[in-house]
């Protein structure tokens, strides 16, 4: 029993080794293919002038809002 594993295990390595794995060129002309790289999986475009002031901007209102409506609700008649 123990001989049956060591012989196993010795023939594991080159299993793994032999094994391939193929694959086709992307094709850029598909209609089905998106952009591959850094950069091209989010909806926006980090590289243009105002991005900086956007970005900024949306995180300012967003941090704001809870307590602009918690300051609205206190506010507010009953």
């Amino acid at each position: 029993m123990l001989s049956r594993t060591a012989i196993r295990a010795s023939k594991a390595p080159s299993m793994i080794a032999s094994r391939g794995f193929r694959t086709s060129a992307a094709r850029l002309s598909s209609p089905y293919h998106y952009p591959e790289g850094p950069l091209s999986g989010i909806p926006f475009n980090p590289k243009t002038k105002y991005f900086a002031i956007r970005y900024w901007g949306t995180m300012a209102f967003f941090f704001s809002l809870p307590f602009g409506l918690a300051v609205w609700q206190t506010k507010k008649n009953k």
